[in-house]
């Protein structure tokens, strides 16, 4: 039960600060000048980012996690995406909108199936990672880490976020920038 707790709390610790270094991000490149509005606009965010994850209901109690079998379909889904975005130049709305529509049928194959019904959210969560910009993901490989991290985060976040929108595209931020992180910690 505490390693549970344990990977839960790292798992929204990680999305936590992620999604304030990409806020205090935005909000410095807008306010260059003017220090002190950012700072206020930064402990606004945070305290309004932290509240919610405190006291809002954004978690079932029980801890489950997503099958493997399931969480594999996110790097199949970024490849797929980014093979359209990238390679056959469709462009990255389009893209992950093929694959959405196609990821839809899915569960049409077998209507009895759980597992068919399951893999259309995560070939789409895949499809955000691979909406990526080729600057910023810059090979196949970089997709397929990405993709896999991502995989591995949707796995973890089961019962994590409910109701909450932004999850997958949340999820695949999360994923893309730690492998790009990695990548520019290692190439330099």
């Amino acid at each position: 039960m505490n390693k549970h707790k344990n990977i839960r709390r790292f798992t929204v610790t990680m999305l936590f600060i992620i999604q304030l270094f990409f806020l205090g991000m935005i909000i410095k490149e807008h306010f260059i000048h003017n220090n002190f509005i950012i700072v206020i606009i930064i402990v606004c965010f945070i305290l309004t980012v932290f509240l919610g994850y405190r006291y809002l209901n954004l978690h079932h109690e029980t801890y489950d996690y997503e099958r493997f079998s399931i969480a594999i379909w996110v790097p199949i889904g970024a490849v797929l995406c980014y093979i359209l975005n990238v390679v056959f130049a469709l462009g990255s709305v389009l893209a992950a909108g093929i694959i959405g529509v196609l990821a839809s049928f899915a569960p049409q194959i077998n209507n009895q199936s759980n597992y068919l019904k399951k893999l259309p959210t995560a070939i789409y969560c895949g499809a955000f990672v691979g909406m990526s910009s080729a600057q910023i993901t810059s090979s196949i490989h970089l997709v397929i880490a990405a993709g896999t991290i991502t995989g591995i985060l949707y796995m973890l976040s089961k019962n994590l976020f409910l109701g909450i929108g932004g999850k997958l595209g949340a999820l695949a931020f999360a994923g893309v920038v730690i492998v790009t992180s990695i990548h520019w910690l290692y190439v330099g």
